[in-house]
């Protein structure tokens, strides 16, 4: 199936995934454009089906898929106000303390935050 051309010019982070600098960061973001909306997706309906949250290696292992591909998908998640996180911490597989993540509330959707 042939897929056609999409215009990204218009769009900008988080609707896409982004680069704090050039060079490689930037084209390992550029990579992703494709797959950044549905991997964002998916991890939306996961944290549906886990309201209590999940770190981000846990909802990676979940989906089976690279850490790599879901961590900035939880940070473009977070600055869209879609999900936030908790107090809660778990270890992560580095043995590091990790943001448990939820769904943001209907209330919360409004406040968007950095703190990914």
């Amino acid at each position: 199936m042939i897929q056609p051309e999409l215009d990204f010019s218009r769009m900008k982070y988080p609707a896409l995934p982004g680069a704090k600098t050039g060079g490689a960061s930037q084209a390992a973001a550029d990579s992703m454009i494709r797959t950044a909306g549905k991997l964002r997706h998916q991890v939306v309906e996961t944290l549906q089906q886990f309201p209590l949250g999940m770190t981000t290696d846990e909802c990676a292992a979940y989906l089976g898929v690279s850490i790599l591909a879901i961590r900035p998908r939880f940070s473009e998640l977070n600055r869209d106000g879609q999900i936030t996180g908790t107090p809660l911490r778990r270890l992560n597989g580095s043995g590091r303390h990790a943001t448990v993540w939820r769904l943001a509330s209907a209330e919360e959707k409004g406040s968007n935050s950095t703190d990914a």
